[in-house]
């Protein structure tokens, strides 16, 4: 049995509204939201912390397919910090050229392409872009000839 993989993404606070955006985009239901409220202090000082950041999203996931992404925020008073880069991209292939091309508009609303969605060399449809909210996507549908 293959492993399952599933990316985690993490963000400086806007957790939740990123997690909304990715659900009006491909719909379903988190299947777990877990704020740090919820996480019960271990010691005194992380009381303090609990009570300023408790709304954050400590861990919240999203079924897509046969898959889920799952994010949570980066609490700085516990030495986190989300720093974006161009390491990591989550890579979608779509099941049909419409879902792709709905996929590239939502998904890229306010963003920034770096490779606009088009009929590629190797006969792909393809795009490559950063959402708002910094996470790095690419579209990948194959054409049939």
């Amino acid at each position: 049995m293959m492993a399952t993989l599933n990316p985690y993404l993490n963000f400086n606070g806007n957790c939740e509204d990123a997690f909304n955006f990715y659900k009006s985009v491909f719909g379903g239901d988190f299947t777990d939201i877990m704020r740090f409220k919820d996480m019960p202090p271990s010691q005194e000082s992380d009381q303090e912390v609990l009570q300023e950041n408790g709304n954050q999203i400590m861990h919240v996931s999203l079924p897509i397919g046969d898959n889920i992404l799952m994010g949570s925020d980066c609490l700085e008073s516990f030495g986190q910090k989300a720093i974006f880069g161009s390491s990591n991209y989550i890579s979608v292939t779509p099941k049909s050229e419409e879902e792709t091309r709905r996929l590239f508009n939502k998904l890229s609303a306010d963003g920034e392409v770096e490779m606009p969605l088009e009929e590629m060399f190797w006969g792909d449809l393809f795009s490559s872009f950063t959402d708002k909210f910094g996470i790095k996507w690419m579209l990948n549908f194959p054409i049939e000839k």
